[in-house]
């Protein structure tokens, strides 16, 4: 990987925002002085996957080449992990990062529990003229910014071009036509159409959306996980599984999708951006031209996948703001996402970063944007992150079939109501 990313003008521009982030002293973590050049450590928490943390591990190197007097303590934290232990590393000051790659669902929770320092006034006001809208909506709270965003991301439809050829059927644009694909893939070669992903709640969002439904309608108040599109969402789930066109998996739902994906045990599964470069990876994608990326099949109402991605936030309680708010505009610049889209086909959130030719000539950064723009915005709430692990519950239980969709969402929606105190 190429060193030293960042040109000329991006390490003045770095500089400039350094002086402006910084204190008038020196504090325990080796915080610049004021106009000072930029030393000390900075430990930056990475929840990227295994296909993707040595990229940017190396990304977070070139920053110290470029500023040898800072120190980047590059920690990667199990994304399944890292919630729960970044709000207790901030509540207890132990240890904690400066800089966390934030889950975008987290970001209001952490900012109204005071863990976040607000983005410098001149860092803010470039993400609000720079970046895409929908990205840098998800690092606000109450009016102010408190994380620069870094990817973002949704679902599509993964599939394999030759089981598809060979079988006769086109990539399915709803989930009927998933169905009878799937019945003509395993008359074909005895394997399963879909992976469909059973342990995370994110997966499920799809199909609630493709109902007409939502989890929630932050503006009203109102829990609507449990309504009639919820409900119908739920049954589409589980009735992909019941007719054979989908197998799924309670525990361990990543590497035994992914497995199965790339090994052509089954033809296609629901993912993300994210999991690109791990696809290519597998046996059946040494071509990497065999891997095909489609929209996520319609429900009965319409086609909906929900928006994601990560954003880079500096811990309130950092000793060396200055650097570390410098380090987050370094990792969220143009040349860092340009780099990140060509080698990972992650996507920019940078809206000129789409302009450059390494983004234009990436394939799935092209098929992904567009579905981006379609993508299903959540409500940027505090209690965003807390409903999924209730949601997973009942959602592993529908899929699974331990549940009936109709009691799934009842028990979904009255775990909702008692995190979101006051809800309808």
């Amino acid at each position: 990987m190429r060193r030293g990313i960042a040109a000329t003008a991006l390490v003045a521009t770095l500089a400039l925002a350094a002086t402006a982030c910084g204190g008038d002293t020196k504090g325990d973590g080796g915080e610049t002085k004021a106009g000072g050049e930029l030393s000390g450590t900075v430990t930056w928490w990475d929840t990227s996957n295994d296909a993707e943390k040595a990229s940017f591990q190396k990304i977070a190197e070139a920053f110290t080449a470029k500023h040898p007097k800072v120190t980047v303590k590059y920690v990667n934290v199990p994304y399944g992990d890292a919630q729960n232990k970044v709000k207790n590393a901030f509540s207890s000051g132990a240890d904690a990062p400066d800089v966390i790659r934030a889950d975008v669902g987290w970001v209001a929770d952490l900012a109204s529990l005071g863990y976040l320092d607000e983005v410098p006034a001149d860092q803010a006001k470039k993400v609000d003229a720079e970046f895409l809208p929908q990205a840098a909506a998800s690092g606000k709270f109450d009016g102010k910014t408190y994380a620069v965003p870094q990817v973002i991301d949704t679902l599509g439809l993964f599939y394999n071009k030759k089981m598809l050829a060979d079988a006769g059927v086109q990539p399915p644009k709803t989930l009927e036509e998933l169905k009878t694909a799937a019945a003509a893939i395993k008359a074909k070669s005895g394997k399963t159409g879909l992976y469909l992903r059973g342990d995370d709640s994110y997966w499920f969002l799809p199909f609630i959306y493709g109902e007409g439904g939502d989890l929630v309608d932050a503006k009203t108040k109102t829990v609507t996980v449990d309504n009639a599109a919820g409900v119908k969402g739920f049954k589409a789930a589980r009735d992909l599984v019941t007719s054979g066109a989908a197998v799924t998996n309670a525990t361990d739902g990543w590497t035994n999708m992914q497995t199965a994906f790339k090994s052509g045990e089954v033809a296609m599964m629901i993912n993300g951006p994210w999991a690109v470069a791990d696809s290519y990876a597998g046996e059946q994608f040494k071509d990497k031209s065999n891997l095909g990326v489609a929209a996520v099949p319609a429900g009965s109402v319409k086609a909906g996948a929900p928006q994601g991605g990560h954003d880079l936030a500096v811990y309130a309680g950092s000793k060396n703001t200055a650097a570390a708010h410098a380090f987050v505009e370094y990792m969220t610049s143009q040349e860092v996402q340009v780099q990140s889209a060509k080698e990972l086909s992650l996507l920019p959130t940078r809206t000129a970063a789409y302009e450059q030719p390494d983004v234009k000539n990436s394939e799935m950064v092209q098929f992904f944007k567009p579905a981006v723009d379609k993508a299903v915005e959540r409500a940027w709430i505090p209690e965003n992150g807390s409903l999924f692990e209730p949601l997973k519950v009942e959602y592993t239980k529908a899929v699974t079939g331990t549940s009936s969709p109709e009691d799934a969402a009842k028990a979904a929606g009255a775990e909702f109501r008692k995190i979101l105190k006051g809800w309808k």
